[in-house]
């Protein structure tokens, strides 16, 4: 009698061998070429930036990123963030965002107070003493003479960036609950969690 052969069907596209981390950032060119760089640096991540020029506030950064959901394969060890600046924002506004960001394990939002060179800033000092957007982005000029909005990402070396995480983190203590309401950034969670994937 002949041994049956047994039929072994394996579904192709069910795995991916990198990670996943679908971002939907307010701004269109600083933070997008940030987040790229992480492309380079983490063989095992993968990071898909959404940007619309036309349509950055709170809600409209949260409709683009339900969207991009929707035709996603997204897996289960995958995440998607919002990234967003406090600005002009209302707390109604950013609680959308928080509010979403708690229906799920994979969903996380980070936001920059005043704005997101806050974070990058934090990649060079400590960023004490910062009180307002005009003089966040008068200290960061100090590090990067030839900001303006456009980064050289060659400039954000691994060592930066771990130093960032570790200054933003000792900012946020005890952690905010939601997001800071003073000077500070919770970018430093998203970004440790894509380090961490390496």
């Amino acid at each position: 009698m002949k041994a049956s052969r047994r039929n072994f069907h394996r579904s192709l596209g069910e795995r991916r061998y990198r990670k996943l981390f679908v971002i939907a950032t307010e701004g269109y060119l600083t933070e997008p070429q940030y987040f790229a760089l992480f492309n380079e640096y983490q063989p095992i991540v993968h990071i898909k930036c959404l940007r619309d020029k036309s349509k950055n506030s709170p809600p409209q950064v949260l409709r683009r990123l339900r969207t991009q959901l929707k035709n996603e394969n997204f897996m289960k060890s995958d995440e998607a963030w919002l990234v967003v600046d406090k600005d002009q924002w209302t707390d109604a506004q950013l609680g959308q965002l928080f509010e979403w960001s708690n229906q799920s394990s994979q969903h996380g939002f980070a936001l920059s107070n005043p704005k997101f060179e806050y974070w990058l800033l934090l990649h060079f000092e400590e960023g004490n003493g910062i009180a307002s957007s005009h003089d966040c982005s008068g200290r960061l000029q100090v590090h990067l003479p030839d900001y303006d909005k456009d980064i050289n990402s060659r400039k954000f070396t691994r060592e930066l960036i771990e130093a960032a995480v570790h200054r933003a983190e000792v900012r946020d203590n005890p952690p905010c609950p939601d997001w800071p309401k003073v000077t500070g950034t919770t970018v430093y969670k998203l970004v440790a969690k894509i380090l961490s994937d390496n």
